[in-house]
Parts: C-alpha cells; structure tokens; sequence
C-alpha cells in the first residue's frame, strides 16, 4: 500500500471515529432528554392527585390536619426548574415541551386554589405572586423579571411564586387571566391580590408586597 493510500485510509477511519462518536452522544443526550420529560410526566400526575387528595382533606378534616406548606408546594418550584431547563435545551416551540407546561401551569392553578381554600377556610396568611409572562419576543423584560423572582423565590422559602406564559393558550388560564383582569402588558404581576406591569429592578419590585409580607414568609422550606 502506498504512503498516499495509507494516509487517506487512516483519515477515513478517523473520520467515521469522529461521526460515530457525534452521533452517538446526541443520540445520548436524547435519550437523556427524553427520560427528563418522563420523569416530569410522572411528576406533574403524581402532584395533581395529590392536589386532589388535599381538597377532599379540606373538605373533611380540622384545618390542624392540613399544613398551610405542604411538600408538594416545595416541589413545585423544584418542577418548575427542571422544566425550564427542558425547553431551554428542545426549545419553546417543541410539542412535548408545550405539552407539559400546560399540564403545570393547571397544576400550578389548582395549588393556588388549595392556598386560597386553605387561607379561607383556617385563617392562613400565605404569600403569593402570580407572574405572566411571554416567551413570544413581547416582553423585553421577562428575563429580568424571572431571575429576580427566582431570587425571591430562595431567599423567603414559603413566598409561593406562580409563573404563566400568557399565550399559552390553555382555557383554565385564559379565565385565570380574564378573572384577574391581567392585561396584555408584560410582565405583570399579582402580588398578594393587586395587579401591577413591568420590572425596573428588584428593589422596586419588593416594595411591591404589602409591609411586613416578605418577612412572614422566611421559614420552612417553600417553592
């Protein structure tokens, strides 16, 4: 075999070493990809019956029976997360990924529904902020706006943030919104019941909850 032979078989082989080893760590990182979406499946149906259960525990049990801060709060946020980093890796316009974060912005309704049964009904005092936003390049601001409650979110445990994409395009969140009257500016807002738009900074947006709010809401561990 000629030298020229040899070294372009040696490229050759090379070659197919190299593309063999790309093909197999994208088809890796799919199959990881995928078992994160499963496992966010299993997740989000394993907390919506556990929503369910506590409303029937509402309906039936004293009010010491029922805990305003519930495991399963805590793990929204944790659900949340894993879920953003899925879309930021398939992107927003993936079917799948579309598909579950309809499936939790309803889990996230009904557990801001079993906080207001709860604060109704056993005089709790929860801390909550309900987010829209905008994956859709309307909203300038959105980024900013969720780093800052991310930061909320971790520095007062029981703060309970509920974070929408406003054009998701789900029925029950289109009546969450026509509810709240949430206008079509964002980000916006409800914290402790009052609506308000935009995100200038972080400071500006903890004066946003009433005095005294942020500090009932620095123990236990929350979402």
């Amino acid at each position: 075999m000629s030298l020229h032979s040899r070294n372009a078989l040696i490229a050759l082989v090379i070659t197919i070493a190299i593309i063999g080893t790309v093909l197999y760590a994208v088809n890796y990182l799919n199959r990881q990809r995928i078992a994160e979406l499963s496992a966010i499946e299993n997740q989000i149906s394993i907390d919506t019956l556990s929503l369910d259960t506590q409303f029937s525990l509402l309906e039936t049990a004293p009010c010491g029976s029922v805990s305003e801060n519930t495991e399963l709060s805590g793990e929204l946020g944790d659900l949340g997360d894993r879920l953003s980093y899925a879309e930021g890796q398939l992107g927003s316009e993936n079917t799948r990924v579309i598909a579950l974060k309809k499936q939790y912005s309803l889990l996230e309704i009904r557990d801001y529904l079993v906080t207001r049964e709860l604060a109704s009904a056993c005089g709790t005092k929860p801390v909550t902020v309900l987010y829209f936003y905008s994956n859709a390049g309307d909203c300038a601001d959105c980024d900013n706006a969720g780093y800052a409650l991310s930061y909320l979110r971790t520095t007062y445990p029981k703060l309970r943030v509920y974070s929408f994409e406003y054009h998701l395009g789900v029925g029950a969140l289109r009546t969450l919104e026509s509810l709240l009257k949430i206008k079509n500016t964002l980000p916006a807002f409800v914290i402790q019941g009052t609506a308000s738009y935009g995100f200038t900074s972080l400071e500006d947006l903890e004066k946003q909850f009433p005095k005294g709010a942020l500090a009932t809401a620095t123990t236990s561990t929350q979402k």
